[in-house]
C-alpha cells in the first residue's frame, strides 16, 4: 500500500511547494515581501503532507471495516441493520456539523501563525531602528498580545474535541444500545441468541473501531488539512498573465516621497518626510546608525510599504520593479561564472560593455585574479569586499535609471569606494547613496541628514550652517584625519581621502602586512606621496 500511497502524496506536495514559493516571489516583486510564506513553506505544506497521506489510509480503512460490518449484519440479519444505519448517519451528519464551525477556528489558528512570522520577521529587520526610537517595551507589549491570541485560539479548537465525542457516542454507541434494547423483538422474529451476539459483535469490534478512528482522524489532522490547504491555495500565484507595465511619467521626479510615515510597531522611525530626488541627482543620506537610513533605502526600493503616504519612482509606486536597483550592506554572489554574476542584471551586454564596467570599478585585477569572466566563482571563498565589487559592478551594469547604494561599499578601503560612486556618479542615471563614510556626502551633489527629528537637505558646504549633528559629524571625521604614522603622514592627499584613510588605519593594521603592502601600492599608483 505503502508506494501506491507514496505516488500519490508526494506529487502533491512537490505541487503544493511550487504554488507557495510561486506566490511569495508574484507578491514580492511587486513590492509586497510575503515573509509568511516561510511558515507555510517549512511546516504548513508538511502538515498537509502527512495528514493527507494519514487521511488516505483512514479512510481506506474507515470503507472497508464498516462496508464488512454492514454486509455481515446484512446477511446474518437485515432487521439490524435498520437498528445501526439511522444513528450512523445522524452521528456522521452531526460530526460534519460541527467539522464547519471547528474549521473556522483551526483557521484562525493558521492565520495567527503566520502573523506571528510576519511579526517576528519584521521585527528582527527593524530592531535597530528600534531600540534607537526606545520602543522596545512597545514591541514586547504587541507580539506578546499576538501570542496570547494565538493561545486563545488553540484553546478555542481543543474545545471541539468534546462535541467530536457527542458524534462519536451517537453513530458508534447507540447502535449498541439499540440491538441491546431491541433483542426480545429480534428474537420473536426467529434471532438466536448467537445472532444477537454477533450482531454486538459487528457493532462493537468493527463498527466502533472504524468510527473512532475516522472522527478521530477528521477532527484532528482532517481540520487542520482543510483549514492549512485552503489557506495555501489562497496565497498561491494566481494564473495570470502579467500586466502590462507602464512606462515612467515624463518629466516625474526619479524619486518622490510624499508625507511618508513608517515604523517597527513603536515610534515611527521615519515620519512624515516629504523628499524630491530629481533625474540625474546624486544624493548622500547620512546619519547616526540606527536613524533609519536603511528603511529609507527599503521604501524607496519598495521592499516595506510606508504606513503613512507614498514613494513613487518616476512618477509610478515604488514597488512597481523595473525602475531601481538595490546594492544591500550584505552584497550577495551565486554559483556561476564570473561574467553571470557580473551580468545578471543585463543578460545582452556584450564582452566590451561588461570591460567598459570592469575597467571604470576597478575590477580587473579581482577578474584577472579569479580566473577570468569564464571561471566558476565560488561564494564561500570571497572575502566581504570582493563580493560587493562584483555586487556593484552587477549594479551599475543594471538597466534601471535609480541606484540605490545601502553603505554597499563599506567593506571597501576609501579609494576603492571613491572610485566605485565616482563610477556611479558618471553613469547615466539618480544615484541614492546610504553614507559610510562622511566622503560619500562630500562626493554628492545634495546631502540628505537624518537626525531624528527633522530632516536637513541640502549641499555639503551650506549644511554645517544650519544642522548641528552634521556639523558634529564632519568635526569627529576630521578629528580623525591624521593616520599617526600607520600609513605614513598623507600630505597632499585630498582632505576626503586622508580622513578616510584614517579610519581604515586600524583594520589595515589588523590585516597584516600583506593587506598594507595591498593598499600602499594602490595609493602610489593614485600619485599619493
Amino acid at each position: 500500500m505503502y508506494p501506491a500511497l507514496a505516488a500519490i502524496v508526494e506529487p502533491f506536495r512537490d505541487d503544493l511547494v511550487r504554488r507557495v514559493a510561486g506566490g511569495a516571489l508574484h507578491r514580492s516583486v511587486r513590492g509586497r515581501p510575503d515573509t509568511g510564506a516561510v511558515a507555510r513553506l517549512t511546516h504548513q505544506v508538511e502538515i498537509v503532507r502527512d495528514t493527507f497521506g494519514g487521511l488516505l489510509v483512514v479512510a481506506r480503512g474507515f470503507v472497508f471495516s464498516v462496508g464488512a460490518a454492514l454486509l455481515g449484519l446484512l446477511t446474518m440479519m437485515p432487521e439490524v441493520v435498520v437498528l445501526v444505519v439511522p444513528p450512523l448517519l445522524v452521528g456522521l451528519l452531526l460530526f460534519g456539523a460541527v467539522f464547519g464551525a471547528a474549521a473556522v477556528r483551526q483557521r484562525a489558528l493558521v492565520v495567527g501563525e503566520e502573523g506571528i512570522a510576519e511579526r517576528t520577521a519584521a521585527l528582527a529587520e527593524g530592531l535597530r531602528d528600534a531600540v534607537a526610537c526606545g520602543g522596545e517595551e512597545v514591541l514586547k507589549a504587541e507580539l506578546g498580545a499576538a501570542v496570547e491570541a494565538q493561545a486563545a485560539a488553540g484553546r478555542a479548537v481543543a474545545r471541539f474535541a468534546a462535541l467530536r465525542a457527542v458524534s462519536l457516542a451517537v453513530s458508534g454507541w447507540l447502535p449498541l444500545l439499540l440491538v441491546l434494547a431491541a433483542a426480545p423483538w429480534l428474537m420473536r422474529r426467529g434471532a438466536t441468541p448467537g445472532m444477537v451476539i454477533g450482531a454486538l459483535t459487528y457493532v462493537l469490534h468493527g463498527l466502533q473501531p472504524a468510527l473512532r478512528t475516522l472522527v478521530q482522524g477528521m477532527g484532528g489532522s482532517g481540520l487542520r488539512l482543510a483549514v492549512t490547504l485552503g489557506r495555501i491555495l489562497e496565497t498561491s500565484a494566481p494564473d495570470v498573465p502579467e500586466p502590462v507595465r507602464a512606462g515612467p511619467v515624463e518629466g516625474a521626479p526619479a524619486v518622490e516621497l510624499r508625507g511618508v510615515t513608517f515604523g517597527y510597531g513603536a515610534r515611527p522611525v521615519i515620519e512624515g518626510l516629504d523628499l524630491v530626488v530629481p533625474q540625474g541627482d546624486h544624493l548622500a543620506v547620512v546619519g547616526p546608525s540606527g536613524i533609519g537610513k536603511s528603511t529609507l533605502a527599503a521604501l524607496i526600493a519598495g521592499l516595506v510599504e510606508p504606513d503613512e503616504g507614498e514613494v513613487l519612482v518616476e512618477g509610478r509606486p515604488a514597488g512597481d520593479p523595473g525602475r531601481r536597483v538595490l546594492i544591500p550592506q550584505e552584497a550577495y554572489v551565486f554559483s556561476g561564472s564570473v561574467l553571470d554574476n557580473l551580468a545578471y542584471y543585463a543578460p545582452d551586454a556584450g564582452p566590451a560593455e561588461v570591460g567598459r564596467a570592469v575597467d571604470a570599478l576597478g575590477l580587473a585585477g579581482l577578474v584577472r585574479d579569479l580566473g577570468g569572466y569564464g571561471a566558476q566563482v565560488e561564494p564561500g571563498a570571497l572575502d566581504e569586499a570582493r563580493r560587493q565589487l562584483i555586487a556593484l559592478c552587477r549594479a551599475y551594469l543594471a538597466p534601471q535609471p535609480v541606484v540605490i547604494l545601502d553603505e554597499a561599499a563599506y567593506r571597501l578601503d576609501a579609494a576603492a569606494e571613491a572610485r566605485a560612486e565616482a563610477a556611479f556618479a558618471r553613469r547615466p542615471g539618480t544615484l541614492i547613496v546610504i553614507a559610510h563614510r562622511i566622503s560619500s556626502a562630500v562626493r554628492a551633489r545634495r546631502v540628505l541628514v537624518l537626525d531624528g527629528t527633522r530632516p536637513y537637505l541640502g549641499r555639503h558646504a551650506d549644511l554645517p550652517a544650519v544642522c548641528p549633528l552634521y556639523r558634529d559629524l564632519i568635526g569627529r571625521w576630521e578629528a580623525g584625519s591624521q593616520p599617526a604614522g600607520v600609513l605614513g603622514h598623507p600630505d597632499g592627499l585630498h582632505p576626503v581621502l586622508r580622513a578616510d584613510l584614517a579610519v581604515d588605519a586600524g583594520q589595515v593594521v589588523a590585516d597584516g602586512a600583506d593587506r598594507q603592502d595591498e593598499v600602499l601600492g594602490d595609493l602610489r599608483g593614485r600619485g599619493a606621496p
